[in-house]
């Protein structure tokens, strides 16, 4: 069975409270189904949606969890927001 028909049913947005790591997960799904290039296009734009609605989930969830750093960071004895930079 191809992995585009083990996909479960897509979902018109993503599922309220969906951790950062399932959106993750079925955003590599969709992904995955996606290059392999064998769904019809209709299906293929579904998906591609999904996809879209998933990147903005967890780019969201992302920016979230940079801001709660943020405030965390503890400078001159006084919590200030730092920006978040992490080491390349």
């Amino acid at each position: 069975m191809a992995e585009a028909q083990r996909l479960p049913e897509i979902a018109p947005g993503p599922e309220p409270g969906m951790s950062f790591e399932a959106s993750l997960d079925e955003l590599e799904k969709v992904v995955k189904a996606l290059e392999a290039g064998d769904l019809p296009l209709d299906r293929s734009l579904e998906l591609f949606s999904r996809g879209m609605e998933l990147s903005d989930t967890c780019r969201k969830q992302l920016e979230e969890a940079e801001t709660r750093v943020e405030m965390l960071i503890r400078r001159e004895g006084t919590w200030q927001p730092v920006p978040f930079r992490p080491e390349k």
